[in-house]
């Protein structure tokens, strides 16, 4: 047996991970150069090493959940993880100029896998897991429902409103809001496929969609809400990016913020998640959210939903794998492979609870009497 095998055996048994065992957790080495390239590269090294084939698990969720649940991220880093805190030091990555890299490499790979992926409402967020009545869902189409209807009651929609998306996805939000509550609605989003489909989706609808930076918003709404978008903004755009959501309502309004948190504050995000699936993203902490919307914002509500994260990736994942042989040739194996590790990968973090879902309710004012939270 290999040093190097030795010591990544070691570090997997903190986890509970055998190599080559026989439960669905253990991972079984199909290249022996594994061993270096995962020690020498961390989290880079594991994932890409997945991609090419190089190990394989029959349950990918599980084995990586026992490892965050381990901290076995904070055991081997890899150069990879101090070259992307330089870089992230030294330069603003989620500048104007950078902020369309994420829909062009991301958003807009293409419709046909989102639609095939996310279900009947192509909402790229958490969905809410419990109906009106505190009963548990049992579908993700019911649970995003549920999600898209929260959000409404926590803002108070009424009809007429004027209503701000700060990245609007697919549009779904906005339709669902104009459908059933009665609004008018401006959209923003960097992935040039996600605003042609929302304006076919919206046709009809009192709804503008455009193409644009949220930093160049500059105009009045009742009502303001951003879902999940905010991953994509930065620890050095945070402030202006509250500055924009209070320019942007009236003093009697409500912005609802609802984005991943991580319970550390950091300012990068993991180099295969960068490399492969977000381009400049990371996510933000409870206190550099609380930090930049000082003095702007009063705080209205501050809701934790980041276990319902694990029930949506799942669902995901299963609507996903059903539609890979109907799907493009474009997506090939190792796309494939790449898309499971970041999906299995994101369960694992929510369900190690090491990342959460937040929606918080901010108002530029305060609410006069109080603010009762839905649920």
């Amino acid at each position: 047996m290999s040093a190097l095998r030795s010591r990544v055996e070691a570090l997997l048994s903190l986890a509970d991970v055998r190599l080559d065992g026989d439960r669905p957790w253990d991972l079984h080495v199909e290249d022996e150069r594994f061993h270096a390239r995962v020690l020498s590269q961390g989290s880079l090294g594991l994932g890409e090493s997945y991609m090419d084939g190089w190990w394989r698990v029959p349950s990918l969720d599980g084995m990586l959940y026992r490892m965050l649940a381990a901290d076995l991220d904070q055991r081997v880093h890899g150069i990879g993880v101090a070259i992307d805190a330089l870089r992230a030091r030294l330069t603003n990555l989620q500048s104007r100029r950078r902020s369309f890299q994420v829909g062009e490499r991301h958003y807009d790979l293409g419709n046909d896998l989102y639609r095939a992926m996310l279900g009947k409402r192509l909402v790229y967020s958490c969905g809410y897991w419990r109906g009106r009545d505190g009963s548990v869902l049992d579908n993700l189409d019911d649970a995003q429902e549920a999600k898209l209807d929260l959000v409404c009651r926590k803002l108070g929609l009424q009809p007429g409103m004027k209503v701000l998306d700060i990245g609007c996805g697919w549009g779904e939000a906005l339709k669902f809001a104009a459908e059933r509550y009665g609004i008018t609605g401006v959209g923003v989003t960097v992935s040039r496929e996600q605003a042609t489909f929302a304006r076919e989706l919206c046709e009809g609808l009192p709804i503008e969609i455009r193409l644009q930076d949220y930093r160049q918003l500059d105009e009045t709404f009742d009502r303001a809400f951003s879902l999940g978008m905010f991953e994509h903004v930065g620890v050095k755009n945070y402030r202006t990016y509250f500055e924009v959501a209070q320019r942007c309502l009236h003093d009697e309004g409500l912005f609802l913020l609802h984005t991943i948190g991580t319970n550390r504050s950091v300012r990068h995000t993991d180099p295969w998640i960068g490399k492969y699936i977000f381009p400049n993203s990371m996510l933000p902490s409870a206190v550099q959210i609380a930090q930049a919307s000082e003095g702007l914002f009063v705080l209205e509500d501050w809701h934790n939903f980041g276990a319902d994260y694990d029930r949506t990736l799942q669902a995901w994942r299963a609507n996903v794998e059903r539609a890979w042989p109907q799907l493009d040739a474009r997506y090939d194996e190792r796309f494939r492979r790449m898309w499971r590790f970041y999906l299995s990968a994101s369960m694992a973090t929510f369900r190690s609870r090491h990342s959460q879902l937040w929606q918080l309710v901010l108002s530029p004012k305060g609410v006069r009497g109080g603010y009762v939270a839905p649920r």
